[in-house]
């Protein structure tokens, strides 16, 4: 027990001391008082309270701020959703069309060739053994796998020259073959076989099963189709990103939009293209007050706002702004004028940064939550409550109050 030293009182003044310290009592009380609301008023409006983050007003306040809005703050309703549910994301049809490959076959440089050549009867240039498919006395000869060089020509024995095969079809390389060899071996025919094509063929890498140089088919093949090739990708679909390299040009889209917009997406790729398949998956933040804070994984295609709270764990009861919940993000400048608010400056780049409000208390906005589509790397933010704030004033007086209330309490039964 704690004891406070006090004077002792000669014989008679017990009636005096009593009163004396009934009156100190109750102006240190009233002191403590006054000070109690001073400290409540001056911490109520302090910036050094401890806190998640801004506030709801906070927002407000910046949103509005006299020297110019530092972001666009949109009540999140029927009309805003309606706009975002029109927004589509760029195809890669629209970056690069959708034309299918020539179906001639041409020959490029590094292809590789494989030559055989045939004569009407023995005695002439070429004298291998008869095949049983030429005709009687027929010979046959087949020349080593040719490799086109830089300047787009192969070696064939007894043609003067180097025959010219870059640009040209297999077929037009045998005619070219046959007028060499005219008049030197007997009725020569030639087959030319494109044993590796390596000029038309597509890369593709990353998080595939197998990365390589697919070959594509006359007939043309599709984005899918190449991807089966190489063994297709090593992750879950709604985690993974496409890049598409053509001609110095890349446009990234996710799987789940090839998936889900095939027309617009599972283009036919043409020979050269590069195809990178990056692991990144879709997660949005959870802050404030919320059951959860952390970077929290869509796991899916798609994920709304509500399917976002509940990720999230939910909004803490005894602390959360219902009317404070915020999605963070920039948006395109094209997609935020379709709005008709006014661009917050400066200019980042076509990027203007957002906060969206949603009024939990509103019943309506649990519609909108449904529809309302989160992306990756947004930030769900949610305010604490103002009470939540008074109460951390109340704790930090208590904290003071109580023990030299104790004190005096000590003091007075002294």
């Amino acid at each position: 027990m704690l004891y406070l030293a006090a004077p002792r009182l000669g014989p008679g003044a017990n009636e005096r001391g009593s009163t004396a310290r009934g009156v100190w009592l109750q102006g240190f009380g009233r002191m403590l008082v006054t000070a109690a609301v001073l400290a409540l008023f001056g911490l109520a409006g302090c910036s050094q309270l401890p806190g998640i983050g801004p506030s709801r007003s906070d927002i407000n306040a910046a949103a509005t701020a006299k020297d110019g809005p530092r972001f666009g703050l949109i009540d999140v309703d029927t009309r805003v959703v309606g706009v975002m549910e029109r927004w589509k994301p760029a195809t890669l049809k629209e970056r690069f069309g959708d034309q299918r490959p020539v179906g001639r076959q041409l020959i490029g440089a590094g292809d590789a060739l494989q030559i055989t050549i045939w004569e009407a009867s023995g005695g002439g240039l070429f004298s291998a053994p008869v095949t049983d498919r030429a005709g009687p006395g027929a010979r046959t000869a087949s020349i080593p796998e040719q490799v086109v060089g830089r300047d787009g020509t192969i070696t064939v024995p007894y043609v003067d020259r180097r025959v010219v095969a870059l640009g040209r079809t297999p077929q037009e390389v045998e005619a070219a073959i046959v007028e060499g060899l005219t008049g030197k071996a007997i009725q020569p025919q030639a087959l030319v076989t494109l044993t590796r094509n390596v000029s038309n063929t597509a890369t593709v890498i990353g998080e595939v099963t197998q990365g390589a140089r697919v070959p594509l088919s006359p007939g043309g093949d599709r984005l899918l189709e190449v991807l089966a090739q190489s063994g297709g990708v090593r992750a879950p679909t709604y985690d993974i990103s496409l890049a598409l390299l053509r001609r110095g040009r890349v446009e990234r889209v996710s799987m789940t939009s090839v998936l889900a917009n095939p027309r617009e997406n599972n283009i036919y790729i043409m020979p050269g293209d590069v195809i990178t398949a990056t692991r990144d998956p879709q997660t949005f933040t959870a802050v404030g007050a919320t059951n959860r804070n952390a970077v929290v994984p869509f796991e899916a295609a798609q994920l709304s706002l509500e399917e976002a709270i509940a990720k999230a764990g939910g909004l803490i009861d005894q602390r959360s702004d219902p009317e404070g919940v915020f999605i963070i993000r920039y948006e395109p400048q094209g997609q935020f004028n379709e709005f008709g608010f006014t661009a917050p400056g400066p200019d980042l780049g076509g990027q203007v940064p957002v906060v969206y409000r949603v009024n939990m208390r509103d019943p309506q906005a649990l519609l909108m939550a449904r529809r309302f589509p989160i992306r990756s790397k947004d930030i769900l933010y949610v305010s604490n409550a103002p009470i939540s704030e008074l109460n951390k004033v109340l704790s930090i007086i208590q904290g003071f109050v109580l023990p030299t209330a104790g004190l005096v309490t000590v003091y007075a039964v002294r």
